[in-house]
């Protein structure tokens, strides 16, 4: 009965909060605040805290947290493009070239090693083409990001070298998997790479990485329980579940949205069915007044009445698939929760309408508003905007100091956490932005960076930056488009130089050897001043399936 009086309190307080209708005068004037926010931690991070990972805006100064290759700059690359800001995009990118190695001795995440670095780089060599810089001829199957995107990625590969498929949480960048490290990972780390490594493939023509990601999802998706969930921790090697506790929150979130993303991006009907089979035991298991609860994997009984803060994202992952209603009802509740606390603690107790011990913090997570900006797009309905204005004014007036803007350590008492993670550059700042400006090219509008598509590809025959971007976990904007452009010629252009220069290798459908692949150590990443040297090789222009008019012929660079 608790719980029942405390969702009327909170529907209440929707109610109440009366959503002003916003110009666009109004929301231009809102945009520019919102820049102000980005420079202000931008800046505070370059001349404090570079070449660290991270600022730390108490004590203005910096550290290393996920890799020690000064991720915030990695992670703010495309969001400098967003803001219109092409001169100091450009800039970045040339420092990157320069500056970051992925060879060193450092254990990285798998998990946001992929979602912030490769997806970052990604994002920002597909937008590149509306920064003004110099292509490389073939862009966006080529291009100095592109190849860093693909070393970043290459240095994860041996973590999914298991018998099941499934990855290690943590890799040496330098070493591989140690020995000892531990085979138990959180499920979104099982499950969140199907973005950024078909994306690899796609682009690069080598389809391992595309390859191994889906048979990561293939492995868990056979690991889930009688009732059809899974749960938040796993075993890789003996797929045995360690935490049994189902819901949508942290440490499962990104594996259900990359299910939903990854068929749209990919067009993937097999991807689409896995997401709509939980989807149904979700909603029969864990939902409860448009709440969405943890539950035992097994018996689907309730084990903690709480929201996470992470679960926010879900309103937004279902205006993806068009449950509007369900998705509205739900971004009630959880705006409510906003509005008593002037953000979203880590964990919040239903039953009790409070906070939970030691999960009192907010560390300027986006997800609440990455939802306002989908359900925005999707209704028009400015009450979203509101919600946009109050984390605009209620992360300036707690969270702001000298030095940027830090993680809140407690919202019951605005204390402060030395600390300002790099997605609050590469997602929260990016969401509000765009949540207040529809016109923007990312939304298939006309602002910031020119509204018009370019043209990619060896001879100019794609059509890139056209909308549909899927945005992944970390923010990180891809085009499908992109995708496409590359993918019709590199795949034959690789059966063609096999077997024009390995004629003695077996088919293509011969069984494989039994001896271990050669590893690639060398590095695919363009050093300061080195010139990409061209194939030897290299197809028609023509579409590979128009070759045998040409009598098989194969062309030099210089015919």
């Amino acid at each position: 009965m608790r719980s029942l009086v405390c969702v009327t309190l909170f529907v209440c307080l929707w109610c109440g909060a009366e959503a002003r209708a916003f110009t666009e005068e109004g929301m231009s004037a809102v945009r520019q605040r919102i820049k102000s926010m980005f420079y202000h931690a931008y800046n505070s991070y370059l001349d404090n805290a570079f070449p660290y990972d991270e600022l730390r805006p108490l004590t203005c100064d910096g550290q290393d947290t996920w890799g020690s290759f000064s991720l915030t700059l990695i992670d703010a690359l495309d969001t400098l493009l967003v803001l219109g800001n092409r001169t100091e995009f450009q800039r970045v990118a040339s420092l990157l070239q320069d500056t970051i190695d992925f060879d060193i001795d450092v254990n990285a995440s798998v998990f946001e090693t992929n979602i912030r670095v490769v997806g970052g780089l990604l994002s920002a060599h597909l937008l590149s083409g509306r920064s003004g810089m110099q292509l490389e001829s073939g862009w966006p199957c080529a291009g100095p990001l592109l190849r860093m995107a693909e070393d970043a990625a290459r240095k994860l590969l041996p973590a999914f070298q298991t018998p099941t498929g499934m990855p290690y949480g943590t890799v040496n960048l330098l070493r591989g998997v140690s020995p000892s490290e531990t085979p138990v990972t959180c499920t979104a780390g099982v499950g969140t790479f199907i973005l950024e490594f078909a994306t690899l493939s796609r682009l690069t023509g080598d389809p391992v990485f595309e390859e191994v990601a889906r048979r990561a999802l293939r492995a868990l998706w056979k690991t889930r329980s009688d009732i059809g969930l899974v749960g938040n921790h796993i075993d890789i090697l003996s797929k045995k579940w360690v935490a049994q506790d189902s819901g949508i929150g942290a440490g499962v979130d990104s594996y259900f949205e990359y299910l939903v993303k990854g068929a749209i991006m990919l067009q993937d009907e097999e991807l689409l069915k896995m997401f709509q089979a939980f989807d149904q035991v979700i909603q029969n298991y864990t939902r409860f007044d448009d709440w969405y609860l943890w539950v035992h994997m097994h018996k689907g009984t309730v084990s903690m009445p709480v929201f996470q803060s992470l679960e926010a994202f879900w309103p937004g992952l279902q205006s993806l698939l068009g449950d509007i209603d369900a998705a509205i009802r739900t971004f009630q509740n959880y705006y409510s929760v906003w509005r008593q606390f002037g953000g979203l603690p880590e964990f919040y107790s239903i039953p009790q309408g409070y906070t939970v011990d030691k999960r009192e913090g907010y560390p300027l997570r986006p997800e609440l508003i990455e939802s306002a900006m989908y359900l925005f797009r999707a209704t028009g309905d400015h009450t979203y905007l509101q919600l946009g204005l109050d984390a605009l004014e209620s992360i300036e007036k707690i969270a702001k100091t000298p030095c940027g803007y830090a993680s809140v350590k407690d919202l019951r008492d605005h204390q402060l956490d030395n600390r300002m993670e790099s997605f609050f550059l590469a997602e929260t700042v990016k969401y509000l932005y765009l949540l207040f400006d529809p016109a923007h090219f990312l939304h298939g509008g006309g602002t910031e960076g020119d509204g018009g598509w370019e043209a990619g590809g060896d001879a100019g025959e794609c059509v890139l930056g056209a909308g549909g971007y899927i945005f992944n976990t970390e923010a990180h904007p891809l085009d499908p488009a992109a995708l496409y452009c590359c993918s019709r010629h590199s795949g034959d252009r690789q059966q063609l130089r096999e077997l024009l220069l390995s004629p003695s290798r077996p088919p293509a459908d011969a069984p494989p050897s039994k001896d271990p692949p050669t590893a690639q150590s060398e590095t695919i990443a363009l050093k300061p001043g080195e010139q990409k040297t061209p194939p030897l090789l290299s197809c028609p222009v023509q579409p590979f399936s128009a070759r045998l008019t040409v009598l098989g012929q194969v062309f030099s660079d210089a015919t």
